[in-house]
């Protein structure tokens, strides 16, 4: 069965909500070695306010990188719907910004011109190109960098421009699929505040995959828990914004919460 927007029987003409993403009674099957199939998502149901940073966790395996296949566009489900900012995967695809966990950089374009590819296949000019490439570059610290080819830049620096390229089409949602893991702690703090400071001036709906559970109760206003392609816990933070990550991960309600999501992933 392909995907159908919400209220819509024939997929095309998506129901109007206030949900930046809604999945309803999800199920994905994909064949195992015997040809038969294997749910990797079991009727699962998620809907998120605009706005709203949502954070996937969960064990390998467990569907989160499935989850934003689907919102992608990049997956079908095998029944049950999707919706994504008021319509298809497909049609909200100019709308989106997708980060992975490697920049994924063009190596034959500089920063600039990485930065630029977004705006690129939005059709905007090229002295508007360069102008909002320089904002997102300034932004994270990278300026200067600009004219330098990505095997210039350290892994840091790589993912920096790859924040200010996700940026600079100016998404009203972001996929994130784990695009801290490839970093070294320090670097790790230094990019994610970054991308923290840039997401509390515009804030758009970010879903965000992830394995180390501070983090998404550092960086979500929701985290939800898969395993075995079901729903385990749908948790919202209690912590508000903007948030002190340096100190927070040491506050007795923190640890608390991270304990018991840790015991639930057991």
């Amino acid at each position: 069965m392909t995907a159908r927007a919400v209220g819509s029987p024939d997929g095309r003409t998506p129901a109007k909500s206030n949900a930046a993403i809604r999945l309803e009674n999800v199920v994905v099957e994909f064949p195992d070695a015997s040809g038969r199939p294997r749910r990797v998502l079991q009727e699962i149901n998620i809907t998120t306010e605009p706005g709203e940073f949502v954070v996937l966790v969960g064990r390998s395996g467990c569907g989160k990188t499935t989850v934003l296949n689907l919102l992608s566009g990049l997956l079908r489900p095998t029944s049950g719907t999707v919706q994504v900012l008021d319509t298809t995967p497909r049609a909200a695809r100019k709308r989106m910004g997708y980060m992975f966990a490697r920049d994924a950089l063009m190596p034959w374009r500089k920063a600039r011109t990485n930065v630029e590819l977004g705006l690129e296949v939005k059709g905007v000019g090229a002295a508007e190109r360069r102008r909002r490439a320089e904002e997102m570059l300034d932004r994270v610290h990278l300026l200067d960098s600009a004219d330098l080819w990505p095997w210039q830049l350290s892994q840091g620096m790589r993912q920096r421009v790859a924040l200010a390229r996700t940026w600079a089409p100016d998404p009203s949602l972001i996929l994130m699929d784990e695009p801290f893991a490839a970093l070294d702690a320090q670097t790790k703090v230094s990019v994610r505040t970054e991308f923290m400071r840039i997401w509390e001036e515009s804030r758009p709906s970010v879903v965000f995959v992830t394995h180390d559970l501070a983090e998404a109760l550092l960086l979500g206003d929701r985290v939800i828990m898969l395993s075995g392609g079901s729903i385990e816990v749908d948790l919202k933070v209690p912590f508000g914004r903007p948030r002190h990550v340096e100190e927070l991960p040491y506050t007795k309600e923190f640890v608390e919460l991270e304990r018991d999501l840790w015991q639930r992933l057991k």
